[in-house]
């Protein structure tokens, strides 16, 4: 057998294929190229295989890399091309290099490897060491670094979806999400006439959400009001406290009634029992103006308490950081338009924490960070690119299209939301400065904040199966790939990783925990881990459970339109009504919300991976090993939801996308 015989494959779908003229250039394990053109009768055609001969005599030598460039041909349409292998024959050793992604002719010369996923440490030839430090060179040129604002995780340099090219796009399909009964409200700038008014805007489209239903039978109880701290759209916030802070006017006599017989404040703070909400990181943020009206904000302190029947109730809530005369403390015992109204606005401020923090900041602008750097410091033959890329590749999209809309001039922070875009950076910046890396870090996380002890909170006992079976997926990734901690600590594409992501991300502060290099194998496990929770199953609890909640609108105000009260006894029943916000700016933020709640139609679940490189050798069965498990996780959710009232479904495996792709 003479030459080279190269087979060039193009992937099956429709589109794939494309009019242009292929170069294919060989370069030996030796650094030796020999290239060929595909002729003219070659038709880069979906599903195709073209078979070209290259070079002479039977003295070649090994091929190390395949590399390609399209070269539009005149006269017909630049069209991006699919190539799905190379296949490189002589002799006897067949060679198959990989490519499954798009290619276009702007890219120039795309080289491609066959040689399996490794680290640097264990690359033997130099023309592939050569390769990694040339792609990273090339990805760093195009993948850039910009100030999102002053304080807050950095994002890519990207205003449009353009430059993102087709590999690191998506097209999300939609769900088909009924907005029938959301549309032709956006002219009624005016507040809500009546409660009535609003249930009956409710009925229209609560009917047949069994959780919204709920919402709106309950919001006025203590109870359900405790219920939503530990299983709501914000889990992340509430915690266990062993003494009251300062600048909470609470005393032991003033709680007294609403503790068990016989027990004390004291008592209860030492058993474990009593919990705080603090909105401290609200304090000073600048409220909106939304239809030319002035909206306010408040830094709520929400003191709650377990009860011996597990349900955890507000206890006192003070709506202000600061004590004052005029900034009473509010008991279950006051007039109940006065606790039901205190209530409102610590869940308004709940609205604006987890929107920015515990969904944009925590889910997307962290995966973001997380891509980005991933990009930028690991070549695409790295394990540990391969392994989180499919759960944070579609951040950048997503959240290009977030600063381009939903955070823009007129999107709905804007013309909706008591956070407007002046508050968004003062906010966010607030929040990354209290930001340390335990509280990404599940079992920390729900120890540090006393949820683990709690019988009734769902989400800390999902979150905790579903970190466990991630935890030992990366566990065993990274034993097929390191073998020991000297290897971790001498990967300096690894280590520049993970310092691009505190430079970046964490802004270079110690202060926050953050990993500035691995020590060992165990450091990478827990942050890759964090990196695949925080990016899925995470998004999925403060994501897709938001419409549920707050649908029935009461229970979560969005904005407040008149300033909190001073003092007690001010407000009267229906006063309420005159503190939420208008018709238009309801329906737009339900609006946005419906769209984000549903998942895709071409949803992804939890480590189900469409990439070639997870169906072969290792990566295939620690892939199966792990959705065995995640699939009894997801019997076990759903056994305990068919006793429940209200079920807790979000972390259910079979319900978490394996990406932030909305």
């Amino acid at each position: 057998m003479e030459g080279y015989h190269v087979t060039v494959r193009t992937a099956a779908p429709p589109l794939a294929g494309s009019y242009s003229k292929l170069h294919v250039s060989l370069i030996s394990i030796q650094g030796k190229i020999v290239s060929s053109v595909l002729d003219a009768e070659s038709h880069l055609l979906s599903g195709s295989a073209c078979r070209i001969v290259m070079g002479g005599g039977d003295n070649v030598e090994q091929v190390a890399l395949v590399r390609l460039r399209l070269e539009v041909q005149p006269g017909f349409p630049e069209l991006d091309w699919h190539c799905q292998t190379v296949e490189v024959n002589h002799g006897t050793l067949v060679q198959v290099f990989p490519c499954h992604r798009w290619l276009q002719a702007a890219d120039g010369d795309v080289d491609l490897r066959c040689e399996d996923v490794c680290p640097l440490s264990m690359e033997t030839l130099q023309v592939l060491k050569d390769h990694r430090t040339q792609e990273l060179s090339t990805r760093q040129q195009h993948i850039r670094w910009r100030t999102f604002a002053e304080g807050v995780p950095h994002c890519v340099d990207m205003q449009t979806l353009q430059p993102l090219g087709p590999n690191l796009s998506y097209t999300r399909q939609s769900p088909g999400t009924n907005l029938h009964y959301l549309k032709g409200f956006a002219e009624r700038k005016e507040p809500w006439r009546s409660l009535k008014e609003i249930e009956c805007f409710f009925m229209h489209n609560g009917n047949g959400n069994r959780t919204a239903m709920y919402v709106w039978s309950h919001w006025r109880e203590d109870a359900f009001f405790g219920y939503q701290c530990l299983n709501g759209c914000n889990p992340l916030l509430v915690r266990q406290i062993r003494s009251i802070p300062t600048n909470l006017s609470v005393s032991p006599e003033l709680v007294q009634p609403f503790l068990p017989e016989g027990s004390s404040l004291e008592l209860e703070l030492e058993r474990g029992k009593v919990f705080l909400l603090d909105y401290e990181v609200l304090d000073g943020v600048p409220p909106n103006i939304i239809n030319e009206k002035q909206q306010y904000l408040t830094a709520p302190l929400c003191l709650l308490h377990a009860g011996p029947d597990g349900n955890l109730k507000p206890i006192a809530i003070q709506l202000q950081q600061k004590p004052a005369t005029d900034n009473p403390v509010f008991l279950p015992s006051d007039p109940q338009p006065d606790w039901l109204l205190a209530k409102m606005w610590t869940r308004c401020a709940d609205f604006q924490c987890h929107q920015l923090i515990s969904h944009f900041l925590r889910t997307h602008l962290l995966g973001e960070v997380f891509c980005v750097a991933t990009l930028r410091q690991l070549p695409e033959v790295h394990p540990i690119h391969r392994l989180l890329m499919p759960h944070v590749r579609s951040s950048l999209q997503i959240n290009i299209q977030a600063r381009a809309s939903l955070l823009a001039p007129k999107g709905v922070f804007d013309r909706a939301i008591g956070c407007g875009l002046k508050a968004i950076p003062v906010l966010l910046a607030n929040a990354m400065a209290r930001l340390r890396y335990d509280t990404l870090c599940v079992p920390e996380d729900l120890e540090a904040r006393g949820l683990d002890s709690l019988p009734n909170c769902y989400y800390a006992q999902d979150a905790l199966k579903v970190w466990n079976a991630l935890n030992r997926f990366a566990t065993k990734w990274v034993d097929v790939y390191y073998h020991s901690n000297t290897e971790i600590q001498q990967d300096s594409e690894l280590q520049s990783w993970i310092k691009d992501i505190f430079t970046r991300g964490f802004l270079g502060k110690a202060e926050s925990g953050m990993p500035q290099s691995f020590e060992s194998k165990e450091e990478l496990i827990k942050f890759i881990t964090m990196v695949i929770f925080s990016s899925s199953a995470l998004h999925a609890a403060v994501n897709f459970s938001q419409l549920d909640f707050n649908l029935w609108m009461p229970n979560c105000p969005a904005s407040m339109s008149r300033p909190p009260p001073q003092s007690k006894g001010s407000v009267r029943e229906e006063d309420l009504l005159t503190f939420l916000p208008d018709v238009n700016a309801t329906c737009s933020v339900l609006t946005t919300l419906a769209l984000l709640s549903q998942p895709a139609a071409n949803f992804v679940p939890l480590c189900q991976y469409r990439e070639a490189y997870f169906c072969n050798g290792a990566p295939c069965r620690l892939v199966e090993e792990v959705q065995i498990e995640l699939r009894a996780i997801a019997e076990e959710i759903s056994e305990r939801n068919k006793e429940m009232e209200l079920p807790y479904p979000y972390l259910s495996p079979l319900r978490i996308e394996n990406s932030v792709a909305i």
